[in-house]
Formats: C-alpha cells, structure tokens, sequence
C-alpha cells in the first residue's frame, strides 16, 4: 500500500466497512503526524487550561479508542508561555522529550525536590510516585509515555491531584 495509506483508512475517525478489530490489536496507524497533533493542541488551547496538565491529549488506536500499543500511552501536551501546572502526581513512571519551547520541570520525591531545565530535544524522567510541576518559559510542546496502560488494565493506575 502507498505511503499514508493506513491514516487514510484508520486515522480520520473512520474505518474500513469490513473492518473487525481483535481486543489485543495495536493500532493499524502508527505514524501520527505531529502537524496534526499540534494543530490539535492548538485548537484546544483556545479553552480553559488544566490546573494540573495545561492542554494534554491522549493518542488513541482511532478503530478502538484504546492506546496504540496495548502496555504503553503516549500524550502531547502544551504549555503556554508563563503557564505552570499544578503538581500531580501517579503511579505511572514517564518519559518526557520537548519537541518545542522550553522550561523548567520540578520533581518532588520523599527525598526532596529537584528541579531541571528543558528545552527542544531533551528528555527527561519521572518516577512512579513522584510529583511533577511543569513552568513554561515560552509556549512548549512536550511528548511523553508511560506505562498506564497496563496499569489501567491491572486496576493498578492512580493520580492525586495535589
């Protein structure tokens, strides 16, 4: 099939007619332009954001409303420039990388608080349990994932707003 064959077919919120998906399938889209992604981003950032995540939106499977890959959630996230978040905090240990901006992260751990700078490319972790804060410089566009997924499938998976 020709290349962007499979967003045609699966990434418009539509499927094929015959199209008969199996519970444990992972998506048939796995390329998700981030043009799309951004433009989404932006197109929710003209509401309220939240207090907790600013505007952060899930990828979703489009055939089933479930993750793309059965153990792993992936998120695209933007920050207004000057926005901080309120601290949260989860189960879920996460990757994060800055496709675009820059700020600060805060990391609040039993063992104390530590706090990093981000800019565009760099990659940064938060453990299971830890509270994150998150504080734009300029507007930012953060990827992350994580293991909720099989968390939420366990029954495991918990978030306290703080």
């Amino acid at each position: 099939r020709p290349e962007g064959d499979a967003l045609a077919r699966y990434g418009a919120n539509m499927v094929p007619l015959d199209y008969q998906p199996k519970p444990a399938d992972p998506t048939r889209v796995f390329v998700y332009p981030f043009e799309r992604t951004k433009a989404s981003l932006v197109a929710i950032s003209q509401g309220a954001p939240d207090a907790h995540h600013g505007f952060k939106l899930r990828y979703v499977n489009p055939a089933t409303g479930a993750s793309p890959m059965p153990t792993i959630g992936s998120f695209a996230q933007r920050l207004p420039a000057g926005f901080e978040t309120k601290p949260v905090r989860c189960t879920d240990g996460s990757v994060h990388v800055c496709l675009e901006g820059g700020g600060e992260a805060r990391v609040s751990s039993p063992s104390g608080d530590h706090t990093w700078r981000f800019e565009e490319n760099d990659v940064f972790v938060v453990p299971s349990w830890h509270a994150l804060q998150l504080r734009a410089d300029r507007d930012a566009v953060l990827f992350s994932f994580s293991d909720r997924p099989m968390q939420q499938a366990l029954g495991l998976w918990r978030e306290e707003r703080l």
